[in-house]
């Protein structure tokens, strides 16, 4: 173990980013105590897709397991326009040929089962629920966390211990310490409306679809397989708006209003899909903007660091929040391994991962793998008799297989196997 201090590793936030990474840490034989601003860690959001890269990483923790029943593992992506049109589709996780799934599961359900492995292993003792981060610090041998029981409140405890780990989320407060004049995320002036609906399996129910353009668009995959052979599948309906200032604060869990959002995609009846009934088929949808940040120059200060949202908050596109998150948790975790100055260690983590989540959050702000869909709509909003009349494959290739590159998940990549935080970084 690098760290020769008796003071645990501090994590901020039981998010996913979070609770892997308290995992990770102790796995590797850190003492690790983890606080949460809110008072339970309940099973949130909707929907979520897993990279196989991450999911090597949770494979390497012992948690693929528990994982695979309660999700789906896609083996197709394919892209269609608003008419329901194909343009292009894709193999994906095994069927490409990667060693490791990709995985979609609903939020909530990944955030539970990691829960239950880091109660398991890690003990409930050191889960601490209630406390919100007001302040950071760094000394020459310790770093120290400052919390309220509430947002907004006064310090009312303060925890010593060798290295504090934000995974705080986009409205972090450790990063606010280190920007402080950044402000609020960027907005793109996209609205998203995101729910779940019980249906019968879509396409060959292994699917997931990406249907539109930049200015309105439906995204869905199945979740889960249901008993009575229905599923459980994940939908956003995403609209641009003429608007350019972000009025309120995104919020996962607030509730859309259905007359929003739905008139603009009435006539989204493919025959394969009947886009508004699935959508009025769900018992409700939660309406956030499409917001990021730009990049820093720096996560890492003295004995204190960003991990995911916190310090690379990106736009769903791609499939890449969670799964950037558990990588930026095993580069850590093999960073602390090899370095034996913690402070020289998260300044290593830093270099391995904010050029490479940087770049991703830059490429998803030109649309990522989603360029083909607003390029047929560009040459051809009004239909087509062949797709290869308006775009070739190799077109499509050439994005598809370039954002593969820029998030880490490209074949060639993994194929050694190897985990992350098995890696040299000495």
């Amino acid at each position: 173990m690098s760290d020769v201090s008796d003071d645990p590793i501090l994590v901020v936030g039981a998010g996913i980013g979070g609770l892997v990474t308290a995992l990770s840490l102790h796995d590797a034989g850190h003492a690790v105590e983890i606080f949460e601003s809110a008072d339970e860690v309940r099973p949130l959001g909707v929907g979520i897709n897993l990279l196989p890269h991450a999911v090597r990483e949770l494979d390497a923790l012992g948690l693929l397991d528990r994982l695979l029943p309660a999700s789906v593992q896609p083996s197709t992506l394919a892209y269609f326009t608003k008419r329901g049109e194909p343009i292009w589709d894709e193999p994906r996780g095994l069927a490409a040929g990667y060693r490791w799934p990709q995985v979609s599961i609903h939020r909530g359900s990944l955030q539970q089962h990691l829960l239950q492995a880091v109660l398991e292993r890690i003990g409930a003792d050191h889960l601490h629920t209630g406390h919100h981060l007001v302040d950071l610090d760094s000394h020459d041998d310790h770093a120290m966390a400052h919390f309220a029981s509430r947002r907004g409140g006064t310090v009312e405890r303060s925890v010593r211990g060798s290295i504090v780990v934000a995974a705080d989320g986009i409205h972090s407060a450790a990063r606010a310490k280190r920007y402080p004049d950044e402000g609020m995320p960027r907005w793109n002036s996209a609205l998203l409306w995101r729910g779940l609906a019980t249906a019968p399996p879509v396409l060959d129910g292994r699917t997931m679809i990406w249907a539109g353009h930049p200015q309105q668009k439906f995204i869905g995959y199945p979740v889960a397989d249901l008993p009575d052979g229905r599923q459980a599948f994940n939908f956003i309906a995403e609209l641009r708006t003429d608007d350019t200032v972000l009025a309120e604060r995104e919020d996962w869990n607030r509730p859309g209003v259905l007359e929003e959002f739905i008139g603009p995609f009435e006539g989204w009846r493919f025959d394969w899909l009947d886009v508004p009934a699935l959508i009025r088929s769900a018992s409700g949808t939660f309406r956030f903007p499409m917001v990021d940040r730009d990049p820093v120059e720096r996560w890492s200060f003295g004995r204190t660091t960003l991990l995911g949202d916190s310090a690379h908050p990106m736009y769903p596109i791609g499939s890449n929040g969670a799964s950037q998150a558990i990588l930026d948790a095993r580069v850590l975790t093999g960073c602390l391994r090899d370095i034996a100055d913690p402070v020289a260690a998260l300044e290593r983590y830093d270099v391995e991962r904010r050029p490479a989540t940087g770049a991703i959050v830059l490429a998803n702000r030109g649309l990522g793998p989603e360029l083909p869909m607003s390029l047929v709509e560009q040459r051809a909003p009004d239909g087509f008799a062949s797709i290869g009349d308006v775009i070739s494959p190799e077109e499509i290739l050439e994005v598809t297989e370039g954002y593969r590159r820029t998030a880490g998940f490209a074949l060639a990549a993994l194929s050694e196997g190897r985990s992350l935080a098995d890696l040299s970084y000495a």
